[in-house]
């Protein structure tokens, strides 16, 4: 069987301050994701997913624990991955100009991705992804929702769940998802695309 491990993070958990502070990383990354990935872990065998990608998971499995825990272990991996203490601030070559095609600038995707998170009932989870003949379009989803059920590419994610922003934003989802541009690398983000 397959072990779905936390992934290392390319920084101190203090290196998003203040964005994010270490606190949140604490609980978010060392306390909610590594839930996840217990939890994971402890739900795929006798699943017939056992050697099963994140991937495969999330498009094969029942609704239910088993694709709950394994889309969360995938969108946070995403998460922290995109994140950077020296985050490239704006998108270049390709990608700048998809974005540039689809959603007019770089300035009006934040504006709308901020619109989304603040819109979004609950919990969950707002997506930059790419359907398969190369439109980017914004992905709403709650709870552990993931573009890929959809058929899309998953290039970025931002994390609405309370947990994300809580201990230093408290209620102020919008401000999160105001000072979380900060530290969203685009060249995380380029490499996907």
């Amino acid at each position: 069987m397959k072990t779905h491990v936390l992934p290392q993070l390319p920084y101190e958990l203090d290196a998003l301050a203040p964005a994010m502070s270490r606190e949140t990383m604490e609980y978010h990354y060392g306390k909610h994701h590594q839930a996840y990935v217990n939890n994971l872990n402890n739900l795929l065998p006798g699943s017939g997913l056992e050697d099963a990608s994140l991937e495969q998971i999330i498009v094969g499995a029942p609704q239910g624990g088993l694709l709950n825990n394994a889309a969360q272990v995938y969108n946070h991996t995403m998460f922290f991955l995109s994140l950077s203490p020296s985050a490239k601030k704006e998108p270049s070559g390709p990608l700048a100009e998809a974005i540039k095609r689809d959603f007019g600038s770089t300035e009006a995707l934040r504006d709308q991705i901020g619109k989304a998170g603040a819109a979004l009932f609950g919990s969950g989870w707002v997506w930059l992804a790419r359907a398969k003949g190369g439109k980017l379009s914004l992905v709403s989803s709650p709870n552990a929702g993931n573009p890929l059920v959809q058929s899309l590419t998953p290039l970025l994610n931002i994390d609405v769940w309370e947990h994300a922003y809580y201990i230093d934003y408290r209620n102020r989802r919008p401000d999160f998802l105001t000072a979380i541009w900060d530290i969203v690398d685009w060249a995380a983000v380029e490499k996907r695309f």
